[in-house]
């Protein structure tokens, strides 16, 4: 939806993952992702991830998919923050103290599965009751001005640069 975001609309840390992301519509990209990333999850064995970390002190595989799940409420509360009109400064969160706050490592892959449908499916909500105006509307996120198009973005970029760690770094 609404095209490609510019300079400008996301901070510049997310710039390598943005352009990862194909096509020019947003939902389309968060559509045909989630498809794909429910396929890697359901292809994943249990046993086989199970506190499966590259290195040490890394993330384990299921604290990386809780990460990613986090990141993308996070990025959504952000963006209906901007879309509303809601000019306060947003701030940043911790995702290290995310992540040792929660039971990732305990949960099932199902539970993942379950919760990113649920979650993916919100923000495509979200998206699609959006004007035009909205998608174009900025904010202050951290330390950068961000438009509701260049957080969406964000959220579809942010999970392929971690799809292609957890193929390349832990083998899944």
């Amino acid at each position: 939806m609404n095209g490609r975001p510019l300079r400008g609309e996301y901070g510049e840390h997310a710039e390598p993952d943005i352009a990862r992301v194909e096509g020019d519509d947003a939902v389309d990209a968060l559509l045909r992702q989630g498809c794909e990333f429910e396929s890697l999850l359901a292809t994943l064995d249990e046993s086989r991830i199970k506190g499966l970390r590259y290195a040490p002190g890394k993330w384990t595989v299921k604290e990386v998919i809780g990460h990613m799940l986090d990141d993308e409420r996070i990025f959504a509360y952000r963006l209906l923050c901007i879309a509303r009109g809601d000019a306060k400064p947003l701030e940043s969160f911790d995702e290290n103290l995310y992540v040792a706050g929660a039971n990732f490592e305990e949960r099932s892959l199902a539970s993942f599965i379950e919760e990113y449908r649920l979650i993916r499916a919100s923000t495509i909500a979200l998206l699609r009751s959006l004007t035009e105006e909205a998608w174009l509307r900025r904010g202050t996120v951290t330390n950068y001005t961000a438009s509701v198009r260049g957080l969406a973005w964000h959220i579809a970029g942010h999970e392929l640069h971690h799809i292609e760690i957890l193929k390349t770094r832990y083998g899944v």
